[in-house]
């Protein structure tokens, strides 16, 4: 889909982007330059919420406890031969 940028700096989502992306007329984009890409992404009303549960078992609290005793006796070694 094509849009036209307006004398003021506007553009149009088409309805059918709108309508897949629950855009209304209060959602906040958010646009991303990457290299010679724009990116625009709307940003959920509660960001938090919209963010619950989508590192589910990916890295979970013990994964962290595990890296951070690891690094632990890492810095308590390097520590040692000072």
């Amino acid at each position: 889909m094509k849009t036209k940028v307006t004398t003021r700096g506007q553009v149009s989502i088409p309805a059918g982007i709108r309508k897949k992306m629950n855009i209304g007329s209060a959602t906040k984009l958010e646009w991303f330059v990457e290299g010679n890409t724009i990116r625009i992404v709307p940003v959920p009303k509660d960001p938090i919420s919209a963010f619950r549960g989508k590192g589910k078992g990916i890295y979970t609290t013990q994964d962290l406890l595990k890296d951070r005793r690891r690094e632990r006796r890492m810095e308590d070694e390097r520590d040692r031969k000072r």
